[in-house]
Order: C-alpha cells, then structure tokens, then sequence
C-alpha cells in the first residue's frame, strides 16, 4: 500500500510540481527512511507490520523525529524529513485518502543560524586567478570560478548551462534555477574574457568524447568530453584551496555567498540580489544582512574611539 501511494505522490511531484531529480530523491529517501521506521523488515520473513496509512498519528511523527534527534542529526535534516511527510499527508488529504495532515501538528525544530562562510573581495579575486591560465584545464577552471563569483550561480545550475544560454553581446546568462525557474543574470568583462578563453579551446575537450556521446550543446565540459558534474567542480574548488595560501575551509558555495556579501556591501539592494541569486522567499536572502552587519559591527569596534 505505502509504495503505490508513494509513486503516486512521486508522480505528482515530477509531472505536476515540475520538482528537480535531486529533491525527488530527498523525498523518497525521507519517506522511505520513516516508514522503514514504522515497519521494519523482519530478519527471517523480510515481511514488514506496522500500521496502517490512516492510523499515524502526530504522535508517532514525534516519537520517529525524537528517534533521529537521539541518533544526533542534525535540526535541518529532521526539518527537511518532516517537510516530506507533510507534503505527503497533504497530498494523501487532496487525494482523499486521509481527512487530516497529522503532519501539521508536528511543531519543525527550532533551526540553529549559521551564517554563511565567504571571503573577502581581495581573497575572491585571488582565489579566482590560481588556475594557470597557459593550459586549457586551467582556462576551464578560471571560467568556471569567474562564473560562479561574477554570477552567484548555484553549481547545480552552472553545471546545466548549455552554449545558447549564454549572450555574449549583453552580457547576460540564462539560467534555470530550483523548480524550473528561468532567470536572467548579468555578467561582467572578467568573467567574459575568462569564457571566451576557455571557448577558443573548448573542441579539444569535446574530442575527446566517443562519437556516441560526443554533446556540443553543455557549456562546461570535463576531460571526457561530456557535461561536467557538481561533484567534479566541488573537487575542482577543493584542489585550488590546496593551491592558493591562506583560504580555507570554503566550498563552490562560498563563491555564491561572497557573491550576495559584496553586492549588499556596495549599497545593492536586498530585493535585487534576492532576483539575482534566485530566491524564492525575501527572508532567505536576509541572512546576508546578517553578514554585513557583523562586519559593520567589528568596523565600528576598531575604528570608534569610544567603542
């Protein structure tokens, strides 16, 4: 009963949701993970008992979120899981399965704030130039660590650019953010010339595809010849941290962050960077307020003679 009602709620997700791979992933996982709690496979039998569709109850959601809590997961990851089931139960209620969310009565734990890790504009700009600019890999890697910077592009959707995304004459990159959301991004010259370099050299990478799977469409190639993956530009970043003295700890990520930090820095406004990075709620972008303000706290700190 749980897998049939499952795929339909999958289902609904992908074709009417229009959600990503990757979150339709994370919801399989969540839901699979709570009813592998609710009913466990029997060493001998493999047969599973537990309750029925309609017979959980907040309370049993309570008890399997303090279950995760005692095996220390993390506040954010039993949120995403509660999330799920929410988004389950209410899908079960539409379809009129269920008469109530018992979901909702499940109160989310209290996240803990972490702010976001970025650099500083002169350890970006330093980071960004440690790719040797006299080989094709290197040019490949500038553009890509350019992009990321001048754009404030997620890697997943950096990635997923193809070669007609990109408008060179006003310089302007179209992207498809979460949810299939396309927004436009402007780009400046560094980040054109970076692109432009790696581009004159591009076909040696593309060669080196099989004819098979030779694509000419994705913009990012890796040595195969095919679409780069965000695990390769995660290992990308890792090995020019080893390389450039002084920065580390970071993720491609904090390119993004450094991204949103140095515009709101430079007086941008908060609902214009909330466009450009592609947030759907104005409150996920306020954290950057947070930054700036930590920053202009320890200015004032250092600089006022009666702090």
């Amino acid at each position: 009963m749980f897998d049939k009602l499952l795929t339909q709620f999958l289902d609904h997700l992908r074709y009417e949701r229009n959600v990503s791979a990757h979150t339709l992933r994370n919801y399989e996982s969540d839901l699979r993970q709570f009813f592998d709690y609710l009913a466990p496979a029997d060493p001998a039998t493999e047969k599973r008992k537990g309750p029925g569709i309609d017979q959980i109850d907040h309370i049993t959601i309570r008890e399997w979120m303090s279950s995760l809590h005692s095996e220390q997961r993390k506040k954010t990851s039993i949120a995403r899981k509660l999330a799920a089931l929410r988004t389950f139960f209410q899908f079960l209620v539409r379809e009129g399965v269920l008469e109530l969310n018992p979901a909702k009565l499940v109160a989310t734990p209290r996240k803990e704030k972490k702010l976001p890790v970025h650099l500083s504009i002169e350890d970006a700009i330093r980071f960004i130039e440690t790719p040797d600019p006299e080989t094709e890999f290197g040019k490949r890697d500038r553009a890509i660590l350019e992009l990321l910077y001048a754009t404030g592009v997620r890697v997943s959707e950096l990635v997923q650019l193809d070669l007609r995304d990109i408008d060179f004459k006003n310089k302007l990159l179209r992207v498809t953010g979460k949810r299939r959301k396309e927004r436009i991004v402007p780009f400046g010259d560094p980040a054109a010339r970076a692109l432009k370099e790696y581009l004159a050299g591009r076909e040696t990478f593309l060669m080196n595809a099989p004819a098979t799977k030779r694509d000419s469409r994705p913009l990012i190639l890796n040595y195969q010849g095919t679409r780069m993956t965000t695990r390769s530009v995660g290992r990308l970043v890792e090995k020019y941290i080893r390389l450039c003295a002084g920065i580390h700890d970071i993720s491609p990520h904090a390119l993004r962050h450094s991204f949103a930090t140095h515009l709101l820095d430079s007086g941008a406004d908060l609902r214009d960077i909330q466009e450009l990075l592609g947030h759907a709620r104005l409150s996920t972008t306020q954290i950057y307020t947070h930054v700036s303000m930590e920053k202009l706290i320890e200015v004032y700190d250092k600089a006022h003679p009666k702090a």
